[in-house]
């Protein structure tokens, strides 16, 4: 067993929360530190199938991305899903850590592994942090090894995350040679990417106005979908987390997937 304190102290130093954006809600969010923990499930999001998955497999942590509460809660009810959620796993001794954007941007973070994946060199931060002195911040930029096609770029994205489809924006033959990525919904990241002299954004989700603003721009877009594009990472994740605690028992979410299907 291991104190909770310890583990979230290690998820500190690996996603430090001086990273996350000023209106997220990262960190130990429902728990007490000074409990033990045998077993560590990881989760894109916590939503009914993740949370029995939880309690049924006897979590005693959840690491989830996306935060529970995200927003402020008011009163704490079965009225409101959070509030049935947060009331489900407080009632099974579940405590909760999200790391959230603070994982978006640190330095072995979603948006450097996607990077990594697409086989990027040169690798920057898209949205540097001016008071961060490690120079780290959100999205990524980078160089690609030669020159390529949207449309082969698309098919490296879809292997890297194991995809049989993603939505693009822009010719199939445009060029590309300097790519931004930014995981999630961030397509307010395509100005600066634009500023980085970048030829595409690869970003989860976006509007339809930022792809026609794209478009207009002459700047490609690819979109896998914001559950993919983070996902991949939760499993590993689970495999760090395994890999440094290896007295504990840690799985990566068997049962939670994307809930846009195509029909």
């Amino acid at each position: 067993m291991t104190a909770l304190k310890k583990i979230c102290e290690h998820l500190e130093q690996f996603a430090p929360p001086r990273l996350a954006e000023d209106w997220d809600n990262v960190g130990l969010l429902v728990g007490d530190p000074q409990h033990d923990a045998e077993r560590i499930m990881t989760c894109l999001t916590i939503t009914p199938v993740s949370a029995d998955e939880a309690v049924r497999e006897k979590a005693d942590l959840i690491v989830t991305h996306h935060p529970l509460p995200f927003r402020s809660l008011k009163r704490l009810t079965t009225d409101s899903t959070p509030g049935r959620l947060l009331l489900q796993l407080v009632r099974a001794g579940v405590a909760v850590y999200s790391p959230h954007t603070a994982f978006d941007s640190a330095a072995a973070g979603i948006n450097q592994q996607l990077a990594e994946g697409l086989g990027l060199s040169g690798i920057l931060p898209l949205v540097a942090k001016t008071d961060e002195a490690s120079g780290l911040g959100a999205g990524r930029c980078g160089s690609l090894p030669q020159a390529t096609t949207l449309a082969k770029l698309a098919g490296r994205l879809k292997a890297f995350l194991h995809l049989d489809g993603l939505h693009v924006v822009g010719p199939a033959e445009q060029r590309l040679e300097r790519v931004a990525v930014a995981c999630g919904a961030a397509g307010e990241f395509l100005e600066p990417a634009r500023q980085a002299g970048c030829d595409a954004l690869v970003t989860g989700e976006t509007t339809f106005h930022t792809c026609l603003e794209a478009e207009a721009q002459g700047m490609a877009m690819l979109l896998p979908g914001h559950f993919a594009s983070e996902r991949f990472a939760v499993v590993r994740l689970a495999e760090q987390l395994a890999a440094q605690f290896p007295e504990l028992y840690v799985w990566a979410s068997r049962q939670e997937c994307d809930p846009l299907r195509w029909v």
